[in-house]
């Protein structure tokens, strides 16, 4: 019989890291982070990475791990995810993933495509093509090469349009062929626990984040990193919370407008999130509107606690 791992899905904002923390205090659980950005290193504020003190008191893994400059992807997340959990499971813990990034998890539990094609030259050019001609003429471009991949993913998905145009550009392939013959699903059976509540009250919540981020020091944060000569065309840093403070300290936007903006792009965010994990039917969901994170670690725990012996 597989193992079963629970893992915790939901919106930026949420509450899942609460919920991971709240399960973490009475059972030997050491947790995994599925997020894409707190995998980096010095990106601590715009990521919401957990406290110093709460990283030392619970074992987590994922987190600080690259230089921002790294490249990192789904694929070699589920590669070193898988070890790490079976590596947890030996030591006879408990491994509970976290995270929004729903292609890190769907990796991870369902497999995906890994193969190691990169080529740096040619993903510059299609950057560089990117800002003359627009996204939407690469999603086009993408459409003729490969129509399965390209009708999966949004326009407004840069990061998955490119690397489907990388690859085939590359070696002549489509990425959606090389996808389905080298997925290889986890020897694990994924219990999913997923939260939701109010769109409006969530979207609130983002917008009162947003403004903590900015009492906490993000603009020094994000001018630290400028001033090491990390810039928004990193991976790690072209992403929500960091793209638009990059705009601003190159004053192509006012201050209110760069804190309007992050407010926005969060808020859309959490919205393609809800959609990406509302096609899991695996989920168990439940509502911050009906249940407080504590009555909800309370109905988890018992569950976990048998997960953990059946190991």
């Amino acid at each position: 019989m597989k193992p079963i791992v629970p893992i915790i899905v939901g919106p930026t904002g949420i509450g899942k890291t609460d919920l991971s923390l709240e399960l973490a205090k009475n059972l030997p659980i050491e947790i995994i982070s599925a997020d894409s950005r707190q995998i980096y290193k010095l990106l601590d504020i715009g990521t919401s990475k957990p406290d110093k003190e709460i990283l030392e008191q619970f074992p987590h893994h994922f987190i600080d791990m690259l230089d921002p400059s790294e490249y990192f992807s789904s694929g070699k997340f589920s590669k070193l995810a898988r070890q790490k959990i079976n590596e947890i499971r030996a030591r006879n813990r408990l491994p509970l993933v976290v995270g929004g990034s729903g292609l890190y998890v769907k990796s991870l539990v369902d497999g995906i495509f890994d193969l190691e094609i990169h080529d740096y030259k040619i993903r510059e050019s299609l950057k560089l093509r990117l800002r003359g001609e627009g996204i939407a003429a690469l999603h086009a471009e993408l459409k003729k090469v490969d129509p399965e991949l390209a009708s999966r993913i949004t326009e407004s998905d840069r990061q998955r349009i490119i690397r489907g145009l990388e690859v085939y550009i590359a070696i002549g392939k489509k990425l959606s062929d090389l996808q389905e013959k080298h997925t290889v699903a986890a020897d694990f059976k994924p219990y999913f626990i997923g939260l939701t509540m109010n769109r409006q009250e969530l979207y609130r919540r983002i917008n009162d984040r947003v403004d903590r981020m900015f009492d906490e020091g993000l603009l020094v944060e994000v001018l630290y990193l400028k001033n090491l000569g990390y810039h928004s065309g990193m991976n790690a840093l072209n992403t929500v919370g960091y793209k638009e403070v990059y705009t601003y300290l190159d004053n192509e936007i006012s201050y209110d407008k760069m804190v309007d903006l992050i407010k926005r792009n969060t808020r859309h965010y959490a919205k393609r999130q809800y959609t990406w994990f509302n096609r899991e039917e695996r989920i168990h969901w439940y509502s911050l509107d009906d249940k407080t994170l504590e009555s909800i670690a309370g109905e988890l725990k018992p569950r976990l606690a048998r997960m953990l012996k059946k190991d």
